[in-house]
């Protein structure tokens, strides 16, 4: 079963709206499962929580709870924008299948790492995604690393 990059990305970009309305960086995430089963959701934290590791994709993984290895096997990680090295790691670690990102324009995270370790990965060049970064950086430049995209 081919999974609706589009109707997935539409919820990653509600959590990134969720996060922006919380005062909070714009990158949403959201873990689905192969059968089309949203396993989790996600938003950045970062700036709500004080936290250091609280990114979008790492708070997908976290709200879908303790899974059995094969679910991720199969599973699909949407996320706003391309993942920064430490939720690339979390894709390997837990041996998502495909990550499909919003844009990598604002930052290009770990794409060839994960292609390199056999994830698929799709850049969906979504101007909303970009958009959202792009307004966040111009009015928060002190919240954002670039070098590490949070």
């Amino acid at each position: 079963m081919a999974l609706d990059d589009a109707k997935y990305m539409a919820m990653a970009i509600e959590q990134a709206t969720k996060s922006k309305n919380e005062g909070g960086i714009p990158i949403g995430a959201v873990l689905v499962a192969g059968d089309g089963t949203v396993l989790g959701k996600g938003h950045n934290r970062r700036i709500q929580h004080g936290s250091a590791v609280h990114h979008g994709e790492i708070d997908a993984l976290q709200n879908a709870g303790r899974l059995a290895g094969k679910v991720y096997k199969d599973a699909t990680m949407y996320t706003t924008l391309s993942p920064c090295d430490m939720c690339t790691g979390a894709c390997i670690m837990f041996g998502v299948k495909r990550v499909v990102m919003g844009e990598n324009d604002t930052f290009v995270g770990g794409d060839d790492y994960l292609r390199a370790r056999g994830i698929e990965v799709v850049n969906l060049k979504n101007d909303e995604c970009k958009q959202l970064m792009d307004e966040f950086i111009t009015a928060h430049p002190e919240e954002w690393n670039e070098d590490i995209g949070v």
